[in-house]
């Protein structure tokens, strides 16, 4: 129609919440469309639960870890769980808490003299986390325990793992604390997770309240050194004061107030 102008169509209010995205990964400020969120949205919620379902599924990449940890001159060993497959790892969990025989007997056969502390590097729920992340944390934290003279175990490669697995394998090695570095469930913003896990004594039967966890290590959550410096205290003091759980506090806030 001559001389016709069409309205102009009204800009969305500006969102509060907005601006909170650059400070988390959490899903806020997602916007509307009509009842439902924008389509991009809706696809970024897809492809992040992808990326959790393939993290669940990934695997531990053996060969690669113990390459790697060699030529830093770590004497690695490898063992296995109960669970034969990832199905059955996810559908017993009790199984992925104890080793196979033959697993055992090997660290038996293996186990070198008494130790201070046995690392374990396990997929747990996320191999995809173990995968990317315990080799730059390993490069901090190992010269740090060799420094204060702890007696490093054979580091244990464990496959189809529960965190409950380090308390029969840091028996097997004689250890005084057992480390476990364990991919952590996967979430929609963070699928490669890294957890540690360390118990005092280790030996099969303990439970959760035995160990200390320090959990999300990853370059978007805890960085390496952070984490690093975190693990080596709760090292020292639980060898210090041989205990561990929720008998021990990270207190390093405290330090110096």
């Amino acid at each position: 129609m001559p001389g016709y102008t069409p309205a102009p169509v009204p800009s969305p209010p500006p969102d509060p919440w907005a601006n909170l995205r650059a400070y988390t990964a959490a899903r806020i400020a997602l916007g509307r469309t009509g009842s439902s969120v924008p389509l991009r949205e809706s696809l970024a919620f897809r492809l992040a639960h992808a990326h959790a379902r393939d993290a669940v599924y990934s695997v531990l990449d053996t060969e690669r870890l113990a390459a790697e940890l060699t030529a830093l001159g770590l004497p690695v060993c490898q063992v296995r769980s109960q669970a034969p497959d990832r199905q059955h790892y996810l559908q017993r969990p009790d199984w992925g808490r104890k080793l196979t025989k033959e697993s055992a007997a090997y660290l038996r056969e293996y186990a070198p003299v008494a130790t201070d502390v046995a690392l374990i590097l396990a997929d747990g729920l996320s191999a995809t986390a173990t995968n990317r992340h315990v080799l730059p944390l390993l490069r901090l934290l190992v010269p740090q325990l060799q420094r204060a003279g702890f007696r490093l175990a054979p580091i244990a490669l464990a496959e189809q793992a529960r965190v409950a697995l380090s308390d029969e394998i840091g028996a097997a090695l004689h250890a005084r604390l057992a480390l476990i570095l364990i991919g952590e469930r996967p979430g929609l913003s963070a699928p490669d997770s890294l957890g540690a896990y360390l118990t005092y004594h280790p030996r099969p039967g303990l439970t959760d309240e035995a160990r200390n966890c320090v959990s999300n290590i990853r370059p978007e959550g805890l960085p390496y050194p952070a984490a690093a410096e975190k693990l080596f205290y709760l090292v020292q003091e639980s060898l210090r004061r041989q205990l561990s759980g929720v008998q021990l506090k990270d207190e390093t806030g405290l330090l110096g107030s």
